[in-house]
């Protein structure tokens, strides 16, 4: 999901619990109209959309949505929108609480990892065939989809990029970006460590380092570039006893063992601020916050995108939308969907928010890469995955962490956090 804020707000993601076996058959309690994946896409009434629509958007009130809808409103005079925000710290648990009593509003705001989730709750309506998958990223889009059907629209991209002083990496002899192959880019950090307290009297290390929560999502790049994933939809099992997935770790190890990064939870943008650290990797709304809070450093900062392995990859994540199977004004919701991700009006928002459109026209219509700090993250879009679409995903993701803090602090072997992920993930399982 997107993070709107400089520090991280985790989200604890609680399971639907099961009351009676009825509740689990009609997943968690909402009558099951057909079946999670097999739905036929909804369809949209001709002319315009009239009714209300009530729709939860996550985080603080948000006038740029606000604003959006009362345009909405003016094409379509007999509409009403009411929003209503919803804290992230409490969404996950207000939405899937809503989707098992049929208590939902018409649509919402989603966090990606959620999707798949609530959608085996049997949650969320089918994507109308007239918004098509061609006008998004296709990682973007398939942060939408649960057994291969779309049940939302994405709306606001999430990926990372890498962060870097130019100050400090020139002191190391690195004139230009580090090396974008991971090889290369090892050498360099190594390089800048060994600069530490001598040509950079403040550099601690090289790298920040993600310890914990959402660790996971660094990690499943570097499975990605080297070819491979962590999860296979054709036989559904999870593999993370694969070559690729080895190698992954080796290179996910590499930076905290060889002393290039902090495994204290180091808060990464105060330090890279400070000069503590040269590097890290973020996601866009860095840069915003970089400009606003330390624009004595514009000129010795720069992005670019992750290292490769064999080949490019990175993360898709950040927020799509959702219209509830109880919707009560679903053409009205879809037909507001479709209305926020045309790009114009996501151009509009992202500029606004400083968030990333998920949508390639979008970006072209804010002109986002004439920023040179975005580039990068354009780039990243073209390659972004999405997580695998089960609904045990959020289980899965904190055995990930837990495993890859193990392995930061040295307490793992690669081979020992490997066996032990495959493990607890087959364990896991995949849910409905």
């Amino acid at each position: 999901m997107r993070t709107p804020t400089r520090h991280t707000v985790r989200t604890i993601q609680v399971l639907c619990v099961t009351v009676t076996a009825a509740l689990v058959a009609t997943g968690c309690g909402r009558s099951a109209d057909s079946g999670p994946g097999t739905d036929a896409p909804a369809k949209l009434g001709s002319g315009k959309a009239t009714g209300k629509v009530v729709m939860w958007s996550m985080g603080d009130p948000d006038k740029s949505l606000q604003s959006l809808a009362k345009k909405f409103e003016q094409q379509n005079p007999g509409a009403k929108v009411q929003i209503t925000p919803v804290p992230w710290a409490s969404a996950h648990d207000k939405l899937t609480t809503a989707i098992a009593g049929g208590n939902t509003p018409d649509m919402s705001v989603i966090g990606t990892t959620w999707m798949a989730e609530m959608a085996g709750m049997n949650g969320f309506q089918a994507t109308p065939t007239s918004i098509k998958s061609s006008d998004f990223y296709p990682g973007q889009w398939d942060t939408t989809k649960y057994k291969d059907t779309s049940y939302g629209v994405p709306f606001i991209a999430d990926t990372q990029a890498v962060y870097y002083r130019t100050d400090l990496a020139a002191k190391a002899g690195i004139t230009g970006a580090p090396a974008s192959d991971w090889a290369g880019y090892l050498k360099d950090l190594k390089a800048i460590q060994a600069t530490a307290g001598k040509q950079n009297p403040k550099l601690r290390y090289a790298s920040g380092w993600q310890i914990g929560f959402n660790s996971w999502i660094f990690l499943l790049p570097l499975v990605w570039q080297q070819g491979g994933d962590i999860y296979d939809p054709s036989t559904k099992k999870f593999t993370f006893d694969s070559p690729a997935v080895a190698k992954a770790l080796e290179y996910y190890a590499s930076v905290p063992t060889e002393g290039l990064g902090p495994t204290d939870k180091t808060d990464s943008l105060q330090a890279f601020e400070d000069g503590q650290i040269a590097v890290y990797k973020d996601g866009a709304w860095v840069s915003g916050s970089l400009r606003k809070d330390a624009p004595k450093l514009d000129s010795k900062w720069k992005t670019m995108p992750l290292p490769k392995g064999k080949q490019a990859a990175g993360f898709a994540g950040g927020s799509d939308l959702a219209v509830f199977k109880d919707a009560k004004n679903s053409d009205a919701a879809w037909k507001f969907a479709q209305f926020l991700t045309e790009p114009a009006n996501l151009a509009a928002y992202a500029k606004a928010t400083g968030s990333l459109p998920a949508t390639p026209g979008a970006w072209d219509e804010a002109k986002l890469s004439d920023d040179a700090a975005m580039q990068a993250f354009a780039e990243q879009l073209k390659v972004s995955k999405a997580p695998p679409a089960i609904t045990t995903w959020q289980q899965v993701a904190d055995a990930i962490d837990s495993e890859l803090e193990r392995l930061s602090l040295g307490k793992a072997t690669v081979a020992q956090a490997q066996q032990d992920l495959q493990s607890k993930a087959t364990s896991i399982g995949t849910g409905r």
